[in-house]
């Protein structure tokens, strides 16, 4: 072989290695992307008309990670920690606030669905991700 084709092939070999695991990051990243709208997540309604929505903070971060409701309804988050993690052991609220979830503790957070769209709530190190949405009527 002469050394352009030495060269040219050693060129698309170096693409191929970079570009295939870059467009398999992607497709990742996509999966996590709302199909369509969120549903009303189910959850318990107690007297008071507050629902109450468990969701498991474990090793693949908020279970579940997207919580569904109607604008303007009130929900109780009960955050439950099942996974022995530093990044999971925090969470920060959709109004900011930083709160301790220890192991194998309920912790309950109030939080308001809002008109339109998503308030988000994240792990202290902004690894994991969720969000309380309001459902499409």
């Amino acid at each position: 072989m002469t050394r352009p084709t030495l060269v040219a092939r050693a060129l698309t070999l170096g693409l191929a290695l970079v570009l295939v695991p870059a467009l398999v990051a992607c497709k990742k990243d996509a999966r996590h992307e709302p199909a369509g709208p969120t549903p009303i997540t189910a959850g318990t309604t107690g007297p008071d008309g507050v629902r109450r929505v468990a969701i498991d903070a474990g090793k693949d971060g908020y279970q579940p990670e997207r919580i569904g409701g109607k604008p303007g309804e009130k929900l109780v988050l009960v955050f439950t920690r099942t996974y022995d993690a530093a990044c999971i052991a925090q969470l920060k609220t959709p109004d900011g606030k930083l709160v301790d979830l220890p192991k194998g503790t309920p912790v309950e957070v109030p939080v308001t669905v809002p008109a339109a769209g998503e308030v988000g709530f994240a792990c202290g190190m902004d690894m994991f991700h969720g969000a309380v949405v309001a459902a499409a009527p």
